[in-house]
C-alpha cells in the first residue's frame, strides 16, 4: 500500500473546485489511495519535486485570474528559475472549472496544464474543461473525464491484491470523529468574535472584529431597495488599504435558521465536543474553536442558506431510512439526474435548510460527524471600500445593497451576509463584525495629476467614492464621475457629498435617471 499516494490540490474561488476535489478524495479513498486534498496555498510547493501522482482541480475567476487560494502557488510555479525537468518524475492531470461565456475561458486550467509539461510532469490525460454554461453544469464534462482518469491511474497503480474498489452503496467512514465533553470542560474559546491583539494584520484566519459605528439606509423608504451606507472603527487593527481594496466580511446564520437546523436534526445547541480526524495527516478545520458548541458550528461555520450541490445529495443517501427518500437523493446525485436537480435546487435557489426540510426521515438519522463534509463552511463576502483613509481615519465604510428576491418558492430569498449586516443596530449596543482586508484589482493612476474617468452606476460606486475622497484629500481635481440610477429622489447615493464637490470644482458629474425620463 506504501506506493499507492495521490495528492488532490484544488484551487477554487466560490467552493465549487473545493467540492470536485473532494469528491475525487473519496472516489481515491473507494480505490485504496492514500489520498490528500488540500487547497494550493496550503500546501508547501516546495514538496512537488517529490510527488508522483496528483491531480489539480482549479477554477478561473474574473478575466482570466487564478483563485485566491492559489495564487502563490500559481506565482512560484512560473517563477523563472526552476529547472525544467524538476517535475520528471510527476505523473499528473488537471481539471478545469469556467465559464465559456467569458473570454479567457478555463484559462488557469490549460496554462498550469502546460507550464506542469514543460516543468517535465507527464500528463495522464489532456486537461478537462468543465463548463458552467453547459446543460448540466462541469459535471458533463467531469464525470466522463473522471471515468477514464481512473482506468489510467489503476494501470499505473493496480489494487492491492485481495482488494476490491470499494462499492458506491457503502458509505465512506467520516472524515472526523465527534466527541461530545462533559460540562465541567474548559469553556470553548471564541476569541474569533473578541478582539485580539493585533498579532500579524489581520486575514481570514485571523479577522479583526471591528466595531460597527453606523448603519444608515440611503435609499428613501419607499424605493423597493434597501441600500446601506455601513461604517466599521478600525482602530488598532494595523489594517491600510487605498483606493480600490476590498473588505472581506465573515458573516452568520441567523438564530431562527439555527434553531430550525437544530431541531429537524434534533441537535442540543448546547453541547460541546471536540474534533478528532478519522486518518492521520487530516488536518481539523482552521475556523473551528476545539473544544466548540453546536450553536457556534451552526452559527458561525455550516453554510445552512447555500444552495446544495451534487454531493450533499449523495452524502445524504447513505443516512436515508426511508426508501422513497433515498431513491429520490440516488436520482438527485446520479449523472442522469442533473436537470431534475436544477429545477429544484437552483432554478428556485432552494436552501440547504429547506432541502433538508423535504426529506425529513433522513434528515433525523444524519450523525453529527458527518455534518462538516455534508455542508461546506459559511466563505467571506468582498465588498469595496466606499471610503478613504485620508478622509475616514480608522474607519471602513461600504455601500452596501441588501439581497432579496422572489423565485417560485413562497419564501423571499435573501442574501445570508447582506441581511444579517442589515439586521444589526449599533445604536443597541456593542456590535462586532469580524472582518480583514484585502488588494483589490482596481488600480487608481499614481502620478495624481492624471485626470480620471470613473463609471459607477448604483452600488459600484462604492471604489470611485474611495478615490474621490483619496484624491480631494490630496488637493487634486481631474475627477469625472458618471453616475446612474432610478430615480433622482430614491436612489441617488451620497448625492450631497457629490453636489458639494462639484460646487468646490473637485468633480465633474454626469447622472442618468433611467425612470425619470
Amino acid at each position: 500500500m506504501a506506493g499507492r499516494k495521490l495528492l488532490v490540490l484544488y484551487g477554487s474561488q466560490t467552493g465549487t473546485a473545493q467540492d470536485t476535489a473532494e469528491r475525487i478524495g473519496r472516489e481515491a479513498k473507494r480505490r485504496h489511495f492514500q489520498c490528500r486534498v488540500e487547497a494550493l496555498d496550503s500546501y508547501d510547493v516546495a514538496n512537488l519535486i517529490n510527488e508522483l501522482l496528483v491531480v489539480f482541480v482549479c477554477a478561473t475567476t474574473g478575466q482570466g485570474d487564478p483563485p485566491d487560494n492559489m495564487k502563490t502557488f500559481w506565482r512560484f510555479l512560473f517563477r523563472k528559475n526552476l529547472p525544467p525537468g524538476s517535475l520528471c518524475q510527476l505523473d499528473y492531470a488537471v481539471l478545469g472549472l469556467g465559464d465559456s461565456s467569458y473570454p479567457r475561458f478555463n484559462f488557469v486550467a490549460k496554462k498550469l496544464h502546460k507550464r506542469v509539461l514543460q516543468l517535465g510532469g507527464n500528463a495522464l490525460l489532456p486537461v478537462a474543461l468543465g463548463d458552467d454554461q453547459h446543460d448540466l453544469g462541469p459535471d458533463a464534462v467531469v464525470d466522463p473525464w473522471l471515468l477514464t482518469l481512473w482506468d489510467k491511474i489503476l494501470v499505473l497503480y493496480p489494487l492491492p491484491p485481495g482488494l476490491e474498489v470499494i462499492s458506491p452503496d457503502t458509505r465512506l467512514p467520516p472524515k472526523y470523529t465527534l466527541h461530545y465533553i462533559t460540562e465541567d470542560s474548559p469553556q470553548p474559546d471564541v476569541s474569533l468574535l473578541q478582539p485580539a491583539a493585533p498579532r500579524a494584520a489581520p486575514s481570514e484566519l485571523h479577522p479583526f472584529a471591528a466595531r460597527m459605528v453606523s448603519n444608515q439606509r440611503v435609499t428613501a423608504q419607499s424605493h423597493f431597495q434597501d441600500v446601506r451606507l455601513v461604517e466599521f472603527d478600525v482602530t488598532g487593527s494595523g489594517m491600510t488599504f487605498s483606493a480600490g481594496d476590498v473588505v472581506m466580511i465573515q458573516p452568520q446564520n441567523c438564530p431562527e435558521d439555527v434553531q430550525q437546523f437544530c431541531q429537524l436534526l434534533r441537535l442540543d445547541p448546547g453541547r460541546r465536543f471536540v474534533l478528532k480526524p478519522t486518518e492521520p495527516g487530516t488536518s481539523l478545520p482552521a475556523l473551528l474553536p476545539q473544544p466548540c458548541t453546536i450553536q457556534h458550528l451552526v452559527t458561525h461555520y455550516l453554510d445552512i442558506s447555500c444552495v446544495p450541490r451534487r454531493s450533499f445529495f449523495e452524502l445524504l443517501s447513505y443516512f436515508s431510512t426511508s426508501e422513497l427518500e433515498r431513491e429520490k437523493l440516488q436520482e438527485f446525485s446520479s449523472a442522469q439526474g442533473q436537470e431534475e436537480l436544477y429545477s429544484y435546487c437552483n432554478r428556485p435557489r432552494r436552501t440547504t435548510l429547506e432541502a433538508l426540510w423535504d426529506f425529513p426521515h433522513t434528515t433525523c438519522a444524519i450523525p453529527p460527524e458527518y455534518l462538516l463534509e455534508l455542508i461546506p463552511r459559511i466563505r467571506p463576502r468582498a465588498f469595496s471600500i466606499a471610503s478613504s483613509m485620508r478622509a475616514h481615519p480608522h474607519r471602513i465604510q461600504i455601500l452596501m445593497a441588501v439581497v432579496r428576491y422572489r423565485t417560485r418558492l413562497s419564501k423571499p430569498r435573501r442574501g445570508l451576509c447582506s441581511t444579517w449586516l442589515a439586521s444589526l443596530n449599533p445604536e443597541q449596543g456593542d456590535v462586532r463584525v469580524p472582518l480583514w482586508v484585502k488588494k483589490g484589482g482596481m488600480k487608481f493612476p499614481a502620478d495624481p495629476d492624471t485626470p480620471v474617468i470613473m463609471i459607477g452606476p448604483g452600488t459600484g460606486v462604492a471604489p470611485f467614492r474611495a478615490a474621490i475622497q483619496e484624491r480631494v484629500a490630496q488637493g487634486h481635481g481631474g475627477n469625472y464621475l458618471f453616475f446612474g440610477c432610478r430615480k433622482k429622489s430614491k436612489d441617488f447615493y451620497c448625492q450631497a457629498e457629490w453636489e458639494e464637490l462639484v460646487t468646490k470644482g473637485f468633480l465633474t458629474l454626469f447622472t442618468a435617471f433611467s425612470r425619470d425620463q
